[in-house]
């Protein structure tokens, strides 16, 4: 295929093929997207639907979002699509192996989201919305195994496909196998970070609990911050009898301290209180056993402001033991060298190191308060943001350091749930349902992100993944054992399933 070349007035060279609006290209080019398409209104939506047998429900873009305007999308029409040169030369092009240009347009806009840390976007009307036949033969979907996944994938795809299919499905995985070969592609480095643009506010919110001298910690890295926070919002769980304010006086502080004394239960619940007293332009989520470097707050604004992102994904170092400190932090940073470079879209959310901007959190009103007492809500949040058609990147440039000590944090409550019995005490995604004697494996709040998320099909897939894992993986020498479990593991699974159902009824909450 022959690429035509568009000069931006910032000089910036982009490729593009087909019949772009090129009145929308210098705009672009100003903004996060390293390649920009219409596909999703061409016929490619959700198109490769057997991805499903390698991801299962771990993948965010496993689903295309059901975009307005423009967002996070993958799925590239190999005839219609924009890309910044360089970018194209970073990754050489369309891979050769494959015969057919549907093929290769995903292959392309999957290794620039997965591989080299790159933004594949797509934009409302940049191209006509003239609908094309999407459809890919066994062999190119074999290829793309092979190029993409371990083997394994590969062979659990032509189990799931059934008897009557396997020779069929066998044939080409051979064909495939023949032809396939690998290429090394270079990732994009990351901007030059701009210096902040205005006098930007900025809230941090830290919910806590029984870990007060952690939190004070925290407060006291923000001290030492090249670009000072306006306000740290704490939200404390701590029983009345165990809290000291000697750790927030706001005497000791260079920001204001806003502290709330959480009478309900949950992190999720903690941080929706919290945001309610925000007043920042953007919002830093942080855990309350973190440590950060002085240049933490600066480069979150200014990597959000150089990329033109809604949001962002902190570096999250976990500590070897509690009583590290900003010095081992930075024996860390400088053990990871070249691979802690990776700005791009983030696959990953994390409550304990992101920010974001003000205006996208009262979009999403907050975390959904059914992952109270389970897990999944930052992923969930992450997704939200995403679904939202905004932008989230990874951001090196401000790691932190994680304590995770073994006392305190809100998982006291969550803890609860490996109990049974009468000492119990039960969490809030039981409902009116208290657990009984079998205890839902895995936590009903990941099944429930997954439901939340994920078609039905999906969801099927997923319990067939689960449970062959759960028999197949491991030392051969428990297979045994395991098999054995299975019927009770069966019952545990459903009984997740069961609560979680019953939190998709209930819907998304936020009080």
């Amino acid at each position: 295929m022959q690429l035509d070349k568009y000069i931006t007035s910032s000089g910036e060279s982009l490729l593009f093929i087909g019949n772009p609006k090129k009145d929308m290209l210098d705009h672009l080019a100003q903004g996060p997207g390293d390649i920009w398409h219409s596909s999703y209104d061409q016929g490619f939506k959700n198109c490769f639907p057997d991805l499903v047998y390698q991801s299962a429900v771990f993948w965010w873009f496993l689903n295309d979002f059901n975009l307005m305007n423009s967002g996070i999308n993958w799925r590239v029409n190999a005839h219609n699509f924009v890309i910044r040169e360089r970018v194209w030369n970073l990754i050489g092009g369309f891979d050769k192996d494959y015969s057919d240009d549907i093929i290769k347009g995903l292959d392309l806009g999957f290794n620039i989201l997965g591989r080299i840390n790159g933004v594949p976007m797509y934009v409302k009307g940049l191209f006509p919305n003239a609908k094309i036949d999407v459809t890919i033969s066994r062999k190119n979907k074999y290829l793309f195994f092979l190029k993409n996944f371990k083997k394994h994938h590969s062979y659990y795809m032509m189990f799931r496909k059934g008897l009557l299919q396997f020779p069929k499905e066998y044939i080409a995985f051979k064909k495939a196998k023949k032809v396939v070969s690998t290429r090394s592609i270079e990732v994009i480095k990351p901007k030059i970070l701009n210096e902040i643009e205005g006098n930007p506010t900025v809230s941090l919110v830290i919910p806590t609990m029984k870990r007060q001298a952690y939190t004070e910690l925290l407060l006291r890295d923000h001290n030492q911050q090249s670009y000072l926070i306006k306000e740290a919002v704490i939200v404390d769980a701590t029983p009345e009898s165990e809290r000291d304010t000697k750790y927030y006086k706001s005497e000791n502080f260079k920001f204001d301290i806003k502290v709330k004394w959480q009478s309900s239960k949950g992190s999720c619940r903690a941080r929706n209180e919290a945001l309610e007293l925000c007043t920042g332009d953007y919002i830093i989520f942080a855990d309350d056993d973190v440590r950060v470097l002085p240049d933490f707050v600066e480069n979150h604004i200014r990597l959000l402001q150089t990329y033109k992102a809604s949001g962002c994904n902190g570096l999250d170092i976990m500590a070897e033991n509690v009583n590290q400190d900003l010095s081992d932090l930075k024996v860390r940073l400088d053990q990871l060298g070249e691979s802690r470079w990776k700005v791009g879209v983030s696959h990953l959310f994390s409550n304990a190191n992101s920010c974001v901007r003000h205006d996208v959190v009262e979009q999403l009103i907050g975390n959904d308060i059914n992952f109270d007492g389970g897990y999944g809500e930052d992923a969930d949040f992450g997704m939200r943001i995403l679904k939202a058609g905004e932008i989230l990147l990874n951001n090196p440039f401000s790691p932190n350091l994680h304590l995770k000590p073994p006392q305190g944090g809100y998982r006291f409550w969550g803890n609860q749930s490996k109990i049974l019995g009468k000492n119990r005490k039960a969490q809030p995604w039981e409902l009116d349902n208290p657990v009984g004697l079998i205890r839902p494996i895995p936590s009903p709040t990941m099944s429930y992100k997954y439901m939340k998320h994920f078609s039905k099909d999906q969801i099927k897939e997923w319990r067939w993944k689960y449970f062959f894992i759960y028999v197949f993986k491991g030392k051969k020498s428990t297979t045994p054992l395991r098999l054995l479990k299975w019927p009770y593991r069966r019952l545990q699974f459903r009984r997740s399933l069961f609560y979680s159902k019953h939190l998709i009824k209930l819907g998304e909450r936020y009080k």
